[in-house]
């Protein structure tokens, strides 16, 4: 089969057409006969081997790229199914996440297409999966979003953006967004209430105040993204990093905690994690043997009631009290990084 393929790190260049083998499945699998595929950042970062950590912890390959055939989004129709899949069928048209999805045919898990709408072109549907997805993962499932607050989405016309307006739209935010002056009306098309010219003045410095703030651009301080949420608002960061930085995007998440640890308006720190006991092995420990183990009191004070101690110095859960913030810093869907990783967050 032919495919787009990479034996080294660098520029576009790097890229040639090649005749290779194509892809064997195994149980659990398809094999897609590519129709269309989308370009994202993630190929572009693929393609560099940038950050150069990425490289050290196994993500894309130390000294030349872990795959040839590069690409993450695709449509196409299911050529063969492995052992044990279910809901999909030779000739199905599908979209999903297919790596190598440069080539002409691309092996990926049967979990991670899913069948095509009638109606859409292949064209159209290899432009969803990670776009859509990520902005789904920001909106809904990180950053939580009601009926009825308020949503700003900077980059409100990008891949992410685009797909974030409508999302929050649909859950019933009233929705700004955030672009430049061409596309005012496509933005108010996706189900924006307000847009917000990039050009003419800097959002951050208004009196609105927003319970979930979607940045992927990453060209606002984080101070100034700070001010302009509510006490209980949500940053979610979507701007990870360009390419030749040593980094990457860990460079935005040091600089996010780092402001968020000095003083300002936001609330003291709270555990992101129901408070108790600290789990050390000398608090495990089971009691000695012949000795009853410790029983609640009711004729002692609570400090002297082992089994109703309260420890020092402890806060309240978060969800106890409303006034504080959470940065979430997401920056690649769990299904392109091949695992179901969780986003990074701190509750304020």
């Amino acid at each position: 089969m032919k495919a787009i393929v990479q034996d080294r790190f660098g520029p576009p260049e790097r890229l040639r057409l090649a005749g290779i083998d194509p892809p064997g499945i195994g149980p659990g699998e398809v094999l897609i006969r590519v129709h269309a595929a989308a370009l994202n950042p993630y190929d572009w970062h693929m393609l560099r081997g940038d950050p150069y950590i990425a490289r050290l912890m196994g993500g894309t390959g130390l000294t030349r790229p872990r795959s040839r055939v590069a690409g993450i989004d695709a449509a196409g129709r299911v050529e063969a199914a492995g052992a044990g899949v279910r809901g999909l069928r030779p000739g199905q048209d599908v979209l999903g996440f297919c790596p190598g999805a440069f080539a002409e045919y691309a092996r990926t898990r049967a979990d991670l297409v899913v069948p095509m709408p009638d109606g859409l072109s292949f064209e159209h549907a290899a432009a969803l999966p990670m776009a859509a997805t990520t902005a789904l993962r920001g909106i809904r499932d990180v950053g939580q979003v009601q009926a009825g607050q308020q949503v700003l989405v900077n980059g409100a016309v990008g891949g992410v953006g685009s797909y974030a307006v409508q999302i929050a739209a649909t859950l019933g935010a009233t929705v700004t967004g955030v672009c430049g002056p061409r596309n005012q009306d496509l933005v108010r098309s996706l189900g924006a209430a307000h847009v917000v010219d990039c050009t003419a003045g800097d959002f951050t410095g208004t009196t609105t105040r927003y319970d979930v703030i979607l940045d992927n651009v990453g060209n606002r301080p984080l101070r100034h993204l700070r001010r302009v949420l509510t006490p209980a608002g949500s940053l979610v960061l979507n701007a990870g990093g360009t390419p030749g930085h040593l980094i990457g995007a860990i460079g935005p998440m040091l600089r996010l905690a780092a402001v968020w640890s000095t003083p300002g308006p936001a609330a003291p720190p709270r555990p992101a994690h129901p408070p108790g006991p600290r789990r050390t092995r000398r608090r495990h420990r089971p009691h000695r043997r012949g000795q009853a183990p410790p029983r609640h009191r009711p004729d002692l004070p609570p400090d002297r009631c082992p089994a109703r101690a309260e420890p020092a110095g402890r806060r309240p859960h978060p969800r106890q009290d409303r006034h504080h913030r959470r940065l979430i810093a997401d920056h690649a869907p769990s299904a392109a990084r091949g695992n179901s990783g969780s986003p990074m967050r701190a509750a304020r």
